[in-house]
């Protein structure tokens, strides 16, 4: 299976209280949930893989040329958070994904968004989840690197009526 691997920066600071990770991980091909392009069969269940359960916002794009969807995942008690994105905006700009849980907890990590319009991924580093699902909510802010640039594009993980 080919892999396409997103990265995050390490050195990013944090606001006192958050968690920050490295956010790297890969888009498998094929992907369930990603951009249109990747979706492809899916290997037949041997009864032996646990699939992670997502709970996906809707697939959005800003003017400047980014797409991203974004994604509250669980695996049996631990939940993060995933964001797949393309950026065809020419630039690199930054990204932080954020995943908040129940209690006012939360991790980020800044992704490492590179120039091209290549699809990638990003993630929170996994979390024991506390709660249902419904009370996790995930969102990725893209903005210019410059940092008073404008907001890029937001996505969250929240369904249409939530």
């Amino acid at each position: 299976m080919a892999v396409r691997s997103g990265a995050a920066d390490r050195n990013a600071e944090a606001p006192a209280g958050d968690q920050v990770g490295d956010g790297r991980t890969g888009v498998p091909e094929g992907a369930p949930g990603a951009f249109d392009d990747l979706d492809g069969p899916r290997p037949p269940s041997t009864g032996l893989f646990r699939a992670p359960v997502l709970r996906c916002g809707p697939e959005l794009s800003s003017p400047d040329g980014i797409e991203a969807q974004t994604c509250v995942v669980v695996l049996g008690d631990e939940v993060w958070g995933r964001t797949y994105y393309r950026n065809a905006t020419g630039t690199a700009p930054s990204a932080v994904l954020s995943l908040m849980a129940p209690g006012g907890r939360s991790v980020r990590v800044h992704c490492a968004v590179e120039s091209g319009d290549e699809p990638a991924v990003c993630e929170t580093p996994r979390r024991p989840r506390r709660g249902h699902l419904d009370e996790h909510e995930a969102i990725v802010e893209f903005a210019a690197r410059s940092g008073d640039g404008p907001l890029l594009l937001r996505a969250g993980s929240n369904q249409p009526g939530d």
